[in-house]
């Protein structure tokens, strides 16, 4: 019986490491190309090991995307921080006080999860237009801001909707009010959901191409992502180069996962994602 369960413990960890290296064969890609000179690259295949280390293609590549980089963390960070908080207390709203009509505006909150970004293009443009924001970072952050209510406002209703009502009654009883309840009572435990939230936020935020390339159509105030995609020439690319700097904008959301992921599994298990 040991015998058997050593060798389906066995089968499982190598279809999970085949399924692993899979998924990170792209990463793998990215690190060794970017290591290569670019006479390398054309006469090597894609998955040979460099034959050295070469870190001229990295120096070039952030030559060229640093300062859309800077433009993308004083895009996402703001706008992760705001449209969560946003969304924790319009959570808390949907979760906690019930008014006539609710479930019908929750559900017109959820529509804005489905609504592809390419069918409102031309009205967030004109809005944007009239409100003289087109064409700033302050215009983009407030698009993520509203772009993100849907997601946050369900993902904070969810979990507030397993924190019992007695916490509440007990601080109504104590003379809190609708932000005394929110400040003093909800706010201090809902560190968890802010940490799904915040991630998948400064995730969303930060892999955004089209509307940074729509509403910033300034390539100097660009996010990165769209600096990546000007690193290609028009008759000709520079696949190291290319790939490098792909790999520093990827690196912010890997070193989040990495620093933040045990209060991502914490807020997951936390309730979260339910409801």
């Amino acid at each position: 019986m040991n015998l058997q369960r050593i060798w389906t413990r066995s089968a499982i960890y190598l279809v999970l490491l085949a399924f692993a290296a899979f998924y990170a064969m792209p990463i793998y890609v990215l690190i060794i190309t970017g290591l290569k000179p670019f006479q390398d690259v054309n006469e090597t295949r894609m998955w040979e090991l460099p034959n050295g280390l070469y870190f001229g293609s990295f120096t070039q590549a952030w030559k060229l995307v640093s300062p859309n980089f800077k433009n993308s963390m004083m895009i996402t960070i703001p706008a992760a921080l705001i449209s969560s908080m946003i969304g924790s207390i319009n959570g808390y709203i949907f979760a906690k006080w019930r008014f006539k009509g609710a479930d019908t505006l929750f559900i017109l909150f959820l529509v804005g999860m489905f609504l592809p970004y390419q069918g409102i293009l031309i009205p967030l443009v004109l809005t944007l237009q009239a409100l003289h924001l087109y064409g700033s970072l302050v215009g983009l952050i407030l698009t993520h801001c509203i772009f993100g209510i849907p997601i946050t406002a369900l993902l904070f209703r969810g979990y507030y909707t397993g924190i019992p009502n007695e916490l509440l009654d007990a601080g109504k009883i104590d003379g809190c009010g609708f932000f005394g309840l929110y400040r003093w009572i909800l706010l201090p435990i809902s560190m968890p959901a802010f940490a799904v939230v915040l991630l998948w936020q400064f995730t969303s935020i930060w892999n955004d191409y089209l509307i940074g390339l729509v509403v910033l159509s300034n390539p100097i105030l660009a996010p990165v992502n769209v600096a990546v995609k000007n690193v290609a020439g028009s008759y000709s690319v520079d696949w190291n180069v290319q790939m490098s700097a792909a790999l520093i904008a990827a690196l912010p959301t890997i070193i989040v996962y990495l620093a933040l992921g045990k209060l991502f599994m914490r807020g997951l298990l936390a309730g979260a994602l339910k409801g």
